[in-house]
Order: structure tokens, then sequence, then C-alpha cells
């Protein structure tokens, strides 16, 4: 069996046409949607997802708003700025980038954010919202998930679909929109005894742990659909994802690369929610 790699920077740059024209006629009515993106501190890590974030919007036409602070700010400082930025008509969607300062609560500042301007889909409204199969915005790396499983029309109802990882930002949000396309969902930890017996079973299999090739072609079902949402570095120093990809080739139906897959979505699916907020506030009005 040949695995399909499913390319996930062609597809990104399809949802970017689809946003362009949309800015388009929003700015026709003068309106240009608006993200705010904060980052605390120095992490090479941080300021590169953020670097790519903002050249994305500048790309199709979204305008920017890096604020940087030193990793030392204190966090009701934060927080104004946050509150600051809710009430700024010209932002559509507010970004904390994220891993924050031990000293900081990463809670307390998610909730800062206006849920209506929460383009991660992290404040409890709107993840109260996904669960009732009613989002406002799905968290990014899920939503690009299934848009991927979408353009591959991949049969998602009746499936059995195990995800390993159970983290708010991933494993949770995209249980509950599998849960709600009609799969059959199994959600592994690092409990979880016997994977192999779990994984195996799956006929969508999505990764998201960063574990370096923790799954490998002894743990999959022929022709199951692979999506691995790892970023890893691995011995060589190159990235790599959570599953072996040479292991499971010629084994799995389809495989997101690591980078190239879920990577560019994420970024997609970010800007795709800054559209939306910035539509939904013409309604709004």
């Amino acid at each position: 069996m040949e695995t399909k790699i499913i390319d996930g920077l062609a597809l990104s740059k399809q949802v970017y046409v689809d946003l362009k024209n949309r800015i388009r006629k929003l700015k026709n009515i003068g309106i240009t949607p608006g993200l705010a993106v904060i980052l605390v501190g120095e992490s090479s890590a941080s300021q590169i997802y953020v670097r790519n974030k903002v050249k994305a919007c500048e790309k199709i036409g979204i305008i920017s708003k890096q604020e940087n602070y030193q990793e030392n700010i204190v966090e009701s400082e934060l927080l104004n700025h946050i509150y600051r930025l809710n009430k700024d008509t010209s932002i559509n969607g507010i970004l904390v980038q994220l891993p924050l300062p031990k000293h900081i609560d990463t809670h307390k500042v998610i909730e800062a954010i206006d849920h209506n301007k929460d383009v991660d889909g992290f404040n409890v409204i709107n993840a109260g919202l996904l669960m009732t199969g009613n989002p406002l915005f799905c968290p990014c790396t899920p939503y690009g998930i299934m848009q991927i499983l979408k353009n591959e029309n991949i049969n998602i109802r009746g499936s059995e679909a195990v995800i390993v990882g159970a983290s708010n930002i991933v494993g949770k949000p995209i249980a509950m929109l599998m849960l709600q396309a009609g799969a059959t969902v199994t959600i592994c930890n690092s409990k979880t005894k016997d994977l192999k017996s779990h994984t195996k079973r799956a006929d969508i299999l999505i990764v998201a742990v960063g574990k370096p090739g923790m799954i490998n072609g002894s743990m999959i079902k022929p022709g199951a659909v692979l999506i691995d949402v790892g970023i890893n570095r691995g011995l060589d120093n190159k990235i790599c994802g959570d599953i072996d990809l040479p292991s499971v080739k010629d084994i799995a139906g389809y495989i997101t690369p690591v980078p190239g897959g879920v990577g560019p979505m994420t970024i997609a699916m970010l800007l795709t929610n800054t559209v939306e907020s910035a539509e939904r506030s013409i309604k709004d009005q």
C-alpha cells in the first residue's frame, strides 16, 4: 500500500486564497481584520512562531499588532494590556503566545481575553461552547486537522478515532470535534496501559504528545489515517514528529508530515478565526 503524504502547506495556501477574497469584501465596507499577538520573554521558539503568524497576516491583508514584553513583567500589567486590547475596536483577535513565564497564571491570562476575540479558542466560554457543539472559535490546531480530513474526503462518521495526548490545546478539543462528526473516540494519555492495543484499532490516529517517533509501524492499522501534531528535534537535530515516518510508510493510508503537515494549517485557521471575528463584528453592530 502506498501511503499518501498530506501536503498541509498546499492546503493552507488554498485557505489563504479564500481568506483574501473575504478580506477584500470587508475592506470594501471599511473594515480591515486586526490580530494582536502578545509575546512575553525571549524564547527563540516562541519568537519563531510569532514571526510566522505575523508574516502570514501581512501576506493576506490582516493588520497584525505585535506587543513584546519582558519576561519579568508583572501579571497585573499583562492583564491590563489584554483589557486594553479587548476594548480596541480595530482588533478582532487576541493571541497570547504560550508558554508564559512561571510567575504568571496562564489560566488567568486566557480568561482575561474577551471570548469574542479569543481566536485561539482557549477561553472557558469557548471551550464550553465547543463542548455543546456550537463553537464560536475552534482551537486552531484541531480546526486545521478537521479541514485536512475534510479536504482528503476522509470518512469520519462511524470510524474509530484514537487520540494520543489529552491537552486542552489539541487532545480534548479534537476529541469533541471528532465526536460531533460521528466518530467513536478513544483518548489515550501517559497513564494508558498497552497503548498499542488502542492505536492498532484506529481508523484515524491523531498523535499530539511531543515525543519523537513514539508511534511506529507495529502500532498502526493498515490503511489508517495518521495525523502527526508533534514538533520535536530528533537526535540528528532535525525537526520530526511523534510518528516514525519511515516505519509507517506503506502501512498507513495517509499521514501528515512534520514539518509541512498540521503546522501550516494551524496558522491558516488562526487567520480564519480572525476573519470570522471581523465578519461577526458587522452583524453585532
